[in-house]
C-alpha cells in the first residue's frame, strides 16, 4: 500500500466523519430522531417561514425565464458547456414544466385562477409556509452545500470497496451505492436522489445503476415513517411497522433490479463509456480494507481548496433549486389536483379491490384507491386512511405508503428533474410493480399482528 501523509489522512477522516454526522447519524430531539442536516433545514425553515414560499416563487420564476432565454441558444460543437448553460439550457418539454411550476407558484401565492390549483390540498399544500417546497428550499441549501463532505473526501471510495461483495451480487450495484442507500434510509429519500444524481453526472454509476438506486433505495426517512404511523393512530406499533418496511424494502430491492423496466436500462455511463471500463476488482497484494483505504486517501488528496469545496456545494444547491424544485411544483400540483378533484385514483384503484379481498384485507373497497393515491403524494394514503375502522387495514395502508417509494410530490418529481435516466412511464410501472409485490408481504405480517 502506498504511503500517505498525516494531512491526507486527516483530509479523509475529518470531512468524512463530518459528512456521516450531518447526513447519516440521527440525533434525539423533543420531536423524535432527526439527522442533523434535517434539523438545520427545519431550523432555517422555521426562521424563514413567512417568506420561504415567496423566495421559492422567485426561484421558480428565475428557472422559467432563464430556460426561456436559453432555449434558442445552441452550444457549438467542441465548445465547453458552461455551468449556467447546463443549468438553464434544457429541452422544450422541461422548459414548459419550469414555466408551469412558476405559473402555479404565482397562482398559489396570489390565489388567482381556479381554486383547484391553489387550494390548501393541492398547490397550497406544496407551497405554503410549512409546505414541501419551503422545506426543500432549506434542505437543498444545506444538503447541496455539504454533499461534498460525503462525496469528495474518500468516504464513497472506502465504503465502495468494502461493500462490493454485498451490493453487487444482491442488488446489482457498486459498493459505493451503500452510502446512498444509508443516507436515504436514515436521512431522507431526497438526499439519496441528490447523491445518486451527482454520482451519475460524475460517471460513477451506469444508467442502470443510477436508475436502480434512485427508484429502489430513495426511501423516506425514519422520521417521516413515524409521522405516517402516528397519522393513522397506530404509533404504538412503530417497531413492527418499521421492521415490516425494512423487510419489504429489502425484498423489493432484490427483485426490482432483475425485472422490467430497470433490468432493461443501459449498462453504460453518462459519457457513453461501457461498465467494463470501471473495475471493482481488488488488485493483487491488497486486502479489501487496504484497497479501500488507498482509494479513499487518493481521492482525499485531490481536495486541497476550501474555495473549490464551497464552489462545488453552491453548484449543487443551484442545480437543485433550478432543476428540481419546478418539477416538484408542476408535477406535484397536477397529481394532487387529480387526487382531489377527479375520480382518476378511484378508477385506478378499482383493480386492487379484488386483490385486497383475496389477501383478506377488511374495507377493501375503501383501501383500493389508497393503494394508488400514494403516487401523487406519500402522505395522502395516511391522511385519507386515518378514518378507516380496521386497524389491520390502517397498518397495511401506512406500510404501503412508505414502501411504494415513488411519489410525484417528492421522490418522483426529484427523479424526473434529475439527470437519472427514468421517465414518467418507468415511474408508473415501478410504482405499480412495487405495490403488487409488496402487498402480500405486508398483508401477511398485518394478519400476524392484528
Amino acid at each position: 500500500m502506498k504511503k500517505f501523509s498525516t494531512s491526507t489522512w486527516l483530509l479523509f477522516l475529518i470531512p468524512s466523519l463530518l459528512g456521516v454526522l450531518l447526513f447519516i447519524i440521527p440525533v434525539p430531539t423533543e420531536d423524535g430522531w432527526y439527522v442533523t442536516i434535517a434539523l438545520m433545514a427545519n431550523w432555517l425553515a422555521g426562521l424563514l417561514e413567512p417568506v420561504a414560499p415567496w423566495i421559492m416563487m422567485v426561484i421558480l420564476i428565475i428557472a422559467a425565464i432563464g430556460s426561456l432565454v436559453m432555449i434558442t441558444r445552441k452550444v457549438k460543437e467542441g465548445q465547453k458547456v458552461s455551468f449556467f448553460d447546463r443549468l438553464f439550457n434544457v429541452n422544450l418539454f422541461w422548459t414548459i414544466v419550469r414555466i408551469l411550476g412558476a405559473v402555479f407558484a404565482v397562482m398559489v401565492l396570489f390565489q388567482i385562477g381556479p381554486e383547484a390549483v391553489w387550494s390548501e390540498n393541492t398547490g397550497g399544500l406544496l407551497l405554503s409556509s410549512t409546505g414541501l417546497l419551503s422545506f426543500l428550499f432549506t434542505i437543498f441549501l444545506f444538503a447541496g452545500l455539504f454533499l461534498p463532505l460525503l462525496m469528495n473526501f474518500g468516504l464513497l471510495e472506502f465504503f465502495g470497496t468494502m461493500m462490493v461483495k454485498v451490493m453487487r451480487p444482491l442488488f446489482r450495484l457498486p459498493g459505493r451505492s451503500s452510502i446512498d442507500a444509508l443516507a436515504s434510509w436514515v436521512g431522507d429519500g431526497t438526499i439519496g436522489v441528490l447523491l445518486t444524481n451527482n454520482q451519475y453526472i460524475q460517471n460513477k454509476y451506469t444508467q442502470r445503476e443510477a436508475a436502480i438506486i434512485g427508484t429502489t433505495f430513495s426511501v423516506v426517512s425514519i422520521t417521516f415513517a413515524i409521522v405516517v404511523i402516528q397519522e393513522v393512530g397506530l404509533g404504538q406499533y412503530f417497531l413492527p411497522y418499521y421492521g415490516t418496511v425494512i423487510l419489504t424494502g429489502i425484498i423489493l430491492a432484490l427483485i426490482m433490479p432483475r425485472i422490467y423496466p430497470l433490468a432493461q436500462k443501459k449498462t453504460t455511463f453518462m459519457n457513453g463509456d461501457p461498465q467494463e471500463s470501471y473495475s471493482e476488482e481488488v488488485p493483487e497484494g491488497y486486502s479489501v480494507a487496504s484497497h479501500g483505504i488507498e482509494n479513499a486517501l487518493t481521492k482525499a488528496s485531490e481536495n486541497k481548496s476550501v474555495k473549490e469545496f464551497f464552489k462545488d456545494g453552491f453548484k449543487n444547491v443551484l442545480d437543485m433549486w433550478i432543476g428540481v424544485a419546478p418539477v416538484v411544483m408542476a408535477f406535484g400540483t397536477i397529481a394532487l389536483i387529480l387526487a382531489e378533484y377527479t375520480p382518476v385514483f378511484s378508477i385506478l384503484g378499482a383493480p386492487f379491490v379484488p386483490y385486497l379481498n383475496l389477501l383478506g384485507i377488511p374495507q377493501a373497497a375503501e383501501a383500493g384507491q389508497l393503494m394508488v393515491v400514494g403516487f401523487a403524494d406519500m402522505f395522502l394514503p395516511a391522511i385519507l386512511g386515518a378514518g378507516l375502522e380496521s386497524e389491520l387495514t390502517r397498518f397495511v395502508v401506512a406500510t404501503m405508503s412508505v414502501t411504494q417509494l415513488i411519489y410525484m410530490s417528492e421522490v418522483g418529481g426529484l427523479l424526473l428533474g434529475s439527470r437519472i435516466p427514468v421517465n414518467i412511464w418507468d415511474l408508473i410501472v415501478i410504482f405499480l410493480l412495487r405495490t403488487i409485490i409488496a402487498l402480500p408481504i405486508v398483508a401477511g405480517i398485518a394478519h400476524l399482528l392484528f
